[in-house]
């Protein structure tokens, strides 16, 4: 009989995957005869559903609309995604609704496994919810392509930030750039069909956002730490402010002469972001909101050293516009 219940619940479970089967694919699926495969289909009717029988040489079986709601067989991840779903609209509140949402709540999480409950739990916890934000269809931008995200990295950092455990993961930022982060995540934060995670970076000493989608190799390190005090709406304007300062900033490379480790003290503060390129030379990643502001910056390069900058056309256009008016203002006529 259990074989019976198992074999009709993965009968069930393909025709709910899959528009229409054949007779013959169902039945190399399962493993079973064409008479064994007809009396787990009148099963599944006697349960309530409406399942088509089609002959000829395109026949086969697909499951059909019926007059009422029979059971469904979900995978972890639609059993998350429904639960997450639900949650966030029972605290959102659905206008006349609010008893049934509830109630469909209860009756998913009764049966999911305590795994998948914890995932569930850090999710409805530790990610804030909003409005559509920046880039939404209601702003009249046009969408972007919403990037794929992993369920399982999803519920892993939102374990993380409810647990309050350190990560260290791979990031790629928008240049392309990668680079190892140790970081004490605290919020997920959705803001235009994208999932962003607002953590303390370790190594930055200051609070860092990151796109979930440009996270990798992620370790559970199993250290936790004291989260530091934040409000929800706080940590979305945050992210907020990070996104918008990055979409109108200015961003360029400059590749100094110099070890790390002598420009990261010459810099101080201003040199957290500094990478090694090689033994004898550093990168230091420069961002701001106009350009003037970027090229300020250069005159923090200790002098005499040399340095090369590497960054869009209107970053290099201003530097030979600056350094002729510079020679002009000293007197010094350019070679």
């Amino acid at each position: 009989m259990a074989a019976t219940t198992t074999r009709t619940l993965e009968l069930l479970s393909l025709l709910q995957s899959h528009r229409h089967w054949s007779a013959r694919e169902l039945v190399d699926r399962l493993g079973v005869s064409e008479r064994t495969l007809r009396r787990d289909v009148e099963r599944l009717r006697e349960l309530g559903y409406g399942i088509e029988s089609m002959r000829g040489s395109a026949g086969g079986y697909r499951l059909e609309a019926g007059t009422g709601l029979p059971p469904l067989l979900l995978t972890d991840d639609e059993g998350v995604a429904i639960a997450v779903g639900l949650r966030s609209q029972a605290t959102a509140g659905l206008r006349g609704a609010e008893h049934t949402t509830l109630s469909a709540l209860a009756k998913i999480e009764q049966v999911l496994p305590p795994a998948l409950r914890r995932r569930i739990g850090a999710l409805a916890s530790h990610a804030t919810v909003g409005g559509g934000g920046r880039g939404s269809a209601r702003d009249g931008t046009v969408a972007r392509p919403t990037p794929e995200i992993d369920t399982d990295l999803l519920g892993l950092v939102a374990l993380a930030c409810r647990d309050s455990e350190r990560l260290r993961f791979s990031y790629t930022d928008a240049a392309g750039q990668a680079s190892a982060r140790i970081v004490e995540p605290y919020r997920l934060v959705p803001v235009a069909r994208r999932w962003y995670l607002l953590a303390w970076d370790r190594q930055r000493e200051d609070w860092r956002t990151f796109r979930l989608d440009r996270i990798s190799d992620v370790f559970q390190t199993r250290v936790h730490f004291e989260p530091r005090p934040m409000t929800d709406e706080a940590a979305r304007a945050r992210v907020e402010t990070a996104l918008r300062y990055r979409d109108r900033s200015v961003r360029a490379r400059v590749i100094i002469d110099l070890p790390k480790a002598e420009l990261v003290e010459h810099l101080g503060w201003y040199g957290r972001d500094v990478v090694a390129d090689g033994p004898s030379r550093s990168v230091w990643p420069l961002e701001a909101d106009y350009v003037e502001n970027l090229v300020m910056a250069l005159m923090w390069v200790p002098r005499g050293i040399r340095y090369r900058v590497e960054g869009p056309p209107e970053v290099l256009e201003f530097l030979a516009e600056q350094a002729e008016r510079f020679a002009a203002a000293g007197g010094v006529t350019p070679a």
